[in-house]
């Protein structure tokens, strides 16, 4: 038993502050949890930098390529194999002197439509050498890379700008009577979807990808284009296409991304992880890094561009091109990759604008031309557009991201099985990363302060799990002898609000329970505003899963330690545990307790009851939270509950990926209730701790 810190307290002077264990914003649970990620990335990028140093010959870069490249595309769920017709369709032409604006959509799988617009050199005989142009994050998708289209088709290159999925023409969640994305803009949209990929184990970067190296195929079709001389380049997002086509697609003869090569080790101390499709699971776990795409790229023409007050941060540009320009100099072409820093913040301003269009002139046309951005006037986004709405949903209809990973997910996800709980134990374990096992070593606790309250008392406790990691927590002991039977709580709402009198905890105390409420790492123990966003909180889980960890996971373990310490306890009856959870992570509960029979009958309240809800309904919110790449492969929740037999597990208000009320398999549903109590009555037992192999 912990020492007490401090003397009892009466009920009438416990605040919402006297129940905190961090008054420090630092070492706040979100906090503290960013850190210990960002230390687990910072070696593993260690690791990988030294084995880049080692590096000395154009035939052990040659080795690596060949494996980054397979890691690559593994992350990325492989690439669709499809190489059917693009089935191009043509929408008109605009005239504008110096060159032409053909307007296309073509299919970069079956009934997945890509507009796009074609700057098509006037002047000039062909064929020329032809850029694709994927572009950056911006709602007017295409048309916002028009003045570089522009640019490039008066110095006789031909330019194939088009919308990646979730931008201009091609919203994912698209809504006619808004006229507008159902949950928001292009980052959102393309985060949102790669909600239902990543279920699967795929990312939705291998459509985004795949759209551009279908765009390259099409170029190839043409007359007027010299396939020997393809380049490709975009800003931001289209700076990140442009990175993996560019890698990835050996048909790219000279690259330019602009605002996006960086290094993880300042993305992890600046910004943090950004959009889904730039954050794979297991990215830095497998030991790579943003330059391994420009290596893969060697030798040939890499331009970095960068611009001064990027939110990228520039030191990491600066490591990706030192990187980079050492594994060049093994090829001897040192002259073929280059950093250019530009003036201003995110974006491509005109200096920006003439080095990438130099860079093209050099590498893709001998040198001729010269770069100086020629006056463009303005044009109207809406000339631009290529459907007759302006957005293939309702012009064309066809595919979705949703709709592909629904078909895919049918052909990936098994038969149903009888169940084989050591199998699904092994599942959990890989999936989750998980690398504890319950019934160890009770961990470090500290009491902060104890207070008495009619019918128990209330205990405020930390938990020191890992190093750096201490998560807070409530204990409340009835009055009377024991040992009882106990409750462990894990619950998203803050701490005031369980602790309140006459809330959950307390109904559970007086009804004769020792109660242990535990906040697994990176919950909040105040409340926090409601996010707007249908993703909450990706950033964390995305953070965890790039150093190859698992936020479901990480928070099992906690458990395990949780259930380790309560077993300690006197008061406790070690065979008569049962568990309540509520929201997120109730999930990282019930998958607890298929590997912890300490644990016995289970309440789970807002909980979600099937991971496939999220891959058939095109809509979630707040999925990251409770995400495992590729869990619909292996099983689901209704696994987990028949797992769980004969213990019970009852379901208060589950809900689907869009937390909505939902039936349930296996498990007792019950509706709104009065008491937590009634539903966990104190025969409920766990059983011995089983050793996970």
């Amino acid at each position: 038993m912990p020492k007490l810190a401090l003397c009892l307290l009466l009920a009438s002077t416990v605040g919402a502050q006297d129940l905190l264990v961090f008054h420090e914003r630092a070492e706040a649970p979100r906090e503290q949890l960013v850190r210990y990620l960002n230390a687990i990335g910072q070696r593993q990028l260690a690791a990988r930098a030294a084995e880049v140093a080692r590096l000395s010959s154009v035939e052990e870069v040659e080795k690596r390529k060949k494996v980054v490249r397979e890691k690559i595309l593994k992350l990325l769920g492989g690439l669709p194999e499809y190489r059917g017709p693009l089935n191009v369709k043509q929408y008109g032409t605009l005239d504008r002197g110096d060159y032409r604006i053909e307007k296309i959509v073509y299919e970069s799988l079956p009934g997945f439509y890509v507009p796009a617009n074609v700057y098509v050199p006037a002047r000039g005989r062909g064929p020329f050498p032809a850029v694709l142009m994927p572009v950056g994050h911006g709602v007017d998708g295409k048309a916002g890379s028009r003045q570089i289209a522009v640019g490039l088709a008066t110095k006789g290159f031909l330019a194939l700008a088009y919308d990646p999925l979730g931008q201009g023409e091609r919203m994912q969640y698209y809504d006619p009577d808004l006229r507008e994305s159902k949950v928001g803009g292009p980052t959102t949209e393309h985060s949102h979807a790669n909600g239902h990929t990543l279920l699967i184990g795929d990312n939705v970067a291998r459509y985004r990808l795949w759209d551009g190296m279908r765009g390259i195929d099409y170029l190839l079709t043409r007359p007027d284009v010299d396939g020997a001389r393809i380049g490709c380049t975009g800003c931001s997002g289209g700076g990140t296409l442009t990175t993996y086509i560019s890698a990835l697609d050996d048909r790219v003869k000279a690259a330019a991304p602009s605002c996006y090569i960086n290094s993880w080790e300042e993305l992890l101390k600046g910004p943090g992880p950004q959009d889904a499709e730039q954050s794979f699971p297991n990215f830095l776990s497998e030991g790579l890094n943003i330059a391994d795409y420009v290596e893969l790229f060697a030798p040939k023409p890499w331009l970095i561009a960068s611009t001064i007050e990027d939110f990228f941060p520039l030191e990491g540009a600066r490591q990706a091109y030192e990187e980079a320009r050492r594994v060049y100099g093994l090829y001897k072409a040192e002259d073929r990759l280059a950093w250019y820093v530009g003036p201003g913040g995110h974006g491509t301003p005109q200096p920006s604008r003439e080095a990438i269009y130099g860079w093209f002139l050099r590498w893709l046309k001998n040198g001729e031309g010269v770069a100086a951005e020629p006056a463009i006037p303005p044009e109207d986004p809406a000339n631009l557009l290529v459907t007759p709405t302006g957005q293939v949903a309702d012009s064309l209809g066809g595919e979705t991201v949703f709709t592909l990973n629904k078909k895919r997910a049918a052909d990936l996800i098994p038969p149903k099985r009888p169940l084989d709980r050591a199998r699904l134990a092994a599942d959990i374990l890989e999936l989750a990363a998980i690398q504890a096992q319950p019934g160890g070593p009770a961990p470090r606790v500290t009491s902060h302060r104890q207070f008495r309250r009619t019918g128990y008392n209330l205990e405020v406790v930390s938990l020191d799990v890992e190093p750096g990691l201490r998560l807070p927590g409530l204990v409340l002991v009835p009055d009377g002898k024991g040992p009882r039977a106990a409750v462990l709580a894990v619950d998203s709402r803050s701490k005031d609000a369980l602790a309140a009198p006459g809330g959950d905890l307390e109904d559970l105390a007086r009804a004769g329970y020792v109660v242990f409420l535990v906040q697994p790492r990176g919950m909040s123990e105040t409340p926090q505003p409601a996010r707007s966003s249908f993703l909450g909180d990706s950033s964390l889980p995305l953070r965890a899963m790039v150093v190859g960890k698992n936020l479901v996971g990480m928070r099992v373990e906690d458990i395990f330690q949780a259930v380790d310490y309560l077993v300690t306890r006197p008061e406790v009856d070690r065979s008569r545990i049962a568990g309540f959870g509520q929201g997120a992570v109730a999930m990282a509960l019930l998958h607890a307790a298929v590997l912890d029979q300490r644990l016995g009958r289970l309440v789970l309240q807002d909980c979600l009851v099937s991971y496939r809800s999220a891959v058939d309904r095109p809509v979630h919110r707040g999925l990251y939270e409770v995400a495992i790449l590729g869990v619909v492969r292996r099983y689901d929740v209704a696994e987990l509950v028949e797992a769980l037999r004969p213990r019970e597990v009852t379901f208060l208000n589950p809900v689907d990926a869009l937390g909505r009320p939902m039936k349930v398999d296996g498990g007792r549903v019950r509706g709104r209730r009065d008491s937590l109590s009634q539903y966990l009555p104190t025969g409920a037992r766990g059983g011995a701790v089983a050793p996970i192999r």
